[in-house]
C-alpha cells in the first residue's frame, strides 16, 4: 500500500497546513493530504513612536527641568550664562538679568559658567562664590562660603559653609545688601575651580 502526500502549490501568501488522513476513492489507497489555508491574520502591531527629529541646536529652546530651571550645557563664559537667563520663566528671567548685571558691576572681571544647570559666578585662581537655580516660586542664590559673610544670610544648607538667599516674585531686592554680599564673597576663597 502506497501512501502518496498531495500538496498544492505554495501560495505567496501565508500559509497554515490542515493536514488531513483518507482513502482516495478510485483506488481505494491511503493517503494523506496537506491543505495550505491562508493564515488568519493577527493584529497588526502598533507602530513605535519614534522621537521627534531634533531641531537644531541654534534654533532649539532650552527645555525646562522641574520647577522651571532651563537646561543649559555645562560650559564656561557669558554666553551659556545669558542663555540660561533669556530661558529663566516669566518673572524669574528679570531676575537673573538685574542679579547678573549687579554680579558684574560688583566684580569686575568675574569669571562665569554654567554647570549642573546653575549660572556660577566666581574669581580666576579663588573658585566659585555664587550660583544661581530656579525653582517653582523662588530663585536661589548659594553663597558658597556664605557663613563668612556679614551679616550672615539666612537660608541655611545641609553644607556648614554654605547659605542661601531664596527670592520669590514679590520681593523687593536689598541691592545694595545683595552688592555687599557679592563683594564679601567673591574676596573669600571659593569653590571649585573658577
Amino acid at each position: 500500500m502506497a501512501l502518496r502526500q498531495l500538496t498544492p502549490r505554495p501560495s505567496r501568501e501565508a500559509t497554515v497546513p490542515r493536514v488531513t488522513a483518507g482513502v482516495e476513492p478510485t483506488s481505494g489507497a491511503r493517503i494523506i493530504m496537506v491543505e495550505r489555508k491562508p493564515a488568519v491574520a493577527k493584529k497588526a502591531a502598533k507602530p513605535r513612536k519614534t522621537a521627534p527629529k531634533s531641531r537644531s541646536r541654534k534654533g532649539a529652546k532650552p527645555r525646562l527641568l522641574a520647577g522651571g530651571n532651563p537646561q543649559i550645557a555645562k560650559a564656561d563664559g557669558d554666553a551659556p550664562v545669558q542663555a540660561y537667563i533669556a530661558a529663566m520663566p516669566g518673572w524669574k528671567r528679570d531676575v537673573g538679568r538685574r542679579l547678573d548685571a549687579l554680579i558684574v558691576r560688583t566684580v569686575p572681571g568675574v569669571r562665569k559658567a554654567v554647570k549642573w544647570n546653575s549660572p556660577f559666578y566666581g574669581v580666576e585662581g579663588q573658585g566659585w562664590f555664587l550660583g544661581i537655580h530656579c525653582f517653582t516660586k523662588y530663585v536661589k542664590l548659594a553663597f558658597f562660603r556664605g557663613t563668612s559673610l556679614r551679616p550672615v544670610p539666612l537660608g541655611e544648607s545641609k553644607d556648614k559653609n554654605t547659605r542661601y538667599l531664596d527670592i520669590h516674585e514679590d520681593d523687593k531686592l536689598d541691592e545694595a545688601q545683595l552688592a555687599a554680599w557679592v563683594k564679601q564673597a567673591s574676596q573669600l576663597p571659593g569653590w571649585g575651580k573658577a
